[in-house]
């Protein structure tokens, strides 16, 4: 099987009619045989995408000449089959939903740190680490210590800090997400409040796994990733984890022996979520998957 690039990205910019932006990207994605996701907000552009390594370059040129996004940056790593199966651009209000008015990553943000100086932040001891992704993504990977919220969504967090704020208090903050930007509107948002010192791991989980050689790091398991690979490790290799898809769930490899997973159709952790006839359907669906794949 060939290799593909893959390609995580986002910029905040502000785009006056995002819904004019969408036929190029999309036909410029089709005409380079690219596949994933991307998302276009009036705050700027985020997904992922994969692909030859000549069709992801001729995708990123398309949106480093839209507006705002000469410096775009990205996150390039690898996978050995397609992680994605067809292209998708998306209209949305926010390319990461949080629901705050007023949050600007574009002003106010965390002090950046780079891969090589995190650890030593995060060992300090008047450091509270933050974990911001969501419950599912912290329970196969984090950073040594982190506190893991326990939210479900990104929009879940402003509630978690007003519950923590006060135990919080007096501590500094080292807060990070997979790819950067929950974070950068996580320690916006906290500005905002009134947080001065909060700082975030430029370019998140990833280039950390990118850069960090495994024996001086502090992250504990696999990354999440929102395509086919499912997780990460250190070097950015492809991890052992697996997906759930009756709950979208991430698994361990020890979860496949749980008596409830059922391959395609649920989980331990989806197997009271969904009714019988939810099952029937997802069986069905992993069936005909199943007759696509021995075509």
């Amino acid at each position: 099987m060939p290799m593909y690039t893959v390609a995580a990205l986002y910029k905040f910019t502000p785009f006056e009619d995002p819904a004019a932006l969408k036929p190029g990207l999309l036909e410029r994605c089709l005409g380079a045989g690219v596949t994933g996701t991307l998302l276009l907000a009036p705050e700027g552009i985020n997904g992922t995408i994969a692909g030859s390594r000549a069709g992801v370059e001729a995708v990123l040129v398309h949106i480093r000449a839209m507006p705002g996004c000469a410096d775009l940056d990205c996150k390039l790593s690898s996978a050995d089959e397609p992680p994605f199966g067809r292209m998708k651009v998306r209209l949305k209000r926010e390319i990461v939903t949080m629901r705050q008015t007023g949050v600007d990553p574009r002003g106010a943000v965390g002090t950046y740190v780079d891969p090589a100086a995190w650890n030593a932040l995060i060992s300090a001891p008047d450091v509270a680490v933050i974990d911001t992704r969501n419950d599912y993504e912290v329970a196969i990977g984090t950073f040594r210590g982190a506190i893991d919220p326990g939210t479900q969504r990104f929009s879940d967090f402003p509630e978690w800090w007003e519950g923590q704020k006060e135990r919080l208090a007096g501590k500094r903050l080292a807060m990070f997400c997979t790819g950067g930007i929950r974070c950068e509107k996580a320690t916006s948002w906290l500005r905002a409040q009134g947080v001065e010192e909060v700082f975030h791991l430029r370019g998140g989980i990833l280039k950390y796994l990118e850069e960090v050689p495994e024996a001086e790091s502090l992250w504990q398991g696999e990354c999440f990733v929102f395509d086919g690979r499912v997780s990460v490790g250190h070097g950015l290799a492809e991890g052992a984890a697996h997906l759930c898809h009756g709950c979208r769930r991430p698994l361990a490899p020890e979860d496949l022996d749980h008596s409830a997973y059922e391959e395609g159709v649920s989980c331990g952790r989806c197997i009271d979520e969904h009714s019988e006839a939810d099952r029937a359907r997802f069986r069905e669906r992993q069936r005909q998957m199943g007759r696509q794949g021995a075509a």
